[in-house]
């Protein structure tokens, strides 16, 4: 058995709180990306593929399902575990799969989609997630404690 155990050992309130951290983690992390950082980048590579607006529904739904899986796969198993490294690494394995879920299938299957970006965003999406998933664990260890 591992050291962690199922997420399930958390128990229900700091399992929300492992979700709400790691989404507010996230949410914020991608909004400075999308953004400010990489927005121009994304612009001119993608063109007019890029929506306008940005479909909420869409968006509200990615985000709202990768936060319970970074959180289930990440952040309440290293939280179970104790450990911050831990958090890190599954983000960090989750975000590069699901990262390159999307811009490689893309890639294979929408004409015209910038392969220039594919490196880009499987960087980001493992960067982001293996630090999502980490504060938002250092959080609830820290919140736990008092």
């Amino acid at each position: 058995m591992s050291d962690a155990g199922p997420p399930s050992r958390l128990g229900a309130g700091r399992w929300l709180a492992s979700l709400a951290a790691t989404g507010v983690a996230f949410g914020a992390l991608d909004a400075l990306w999308l953004g400010v950082l990489a927005k121009d980048k994304y612009a001119s590579s993608f063109g007019s593929l890029m929506a306008d607006p940005v479909n909420v529904p869409a968006a509200a739904a990615f985000y709202g399902i990768y936060t319970v899986g970074l959180t289930h796969f990440a952040t309440a198993p290293a939280v179970a575990a104790g450990s911050i490294g831990r958090a890190a690494g599954q983000g960090a394995a989750l975000g590069l799969v699901a990262y390159a879920a999307y811009d490689l299938t893309s890639l294979a299957v929408i004409d015209g989609f910038p392969a220039d970006v594919v490196p880009l965003d499987l960087a980001w999406g493992s960067l982001a997630s293996a630090a999502a998933a980490a504060v938002a664990t250092a959080v609830v260890r820290r919140r736990g404690r008092r």
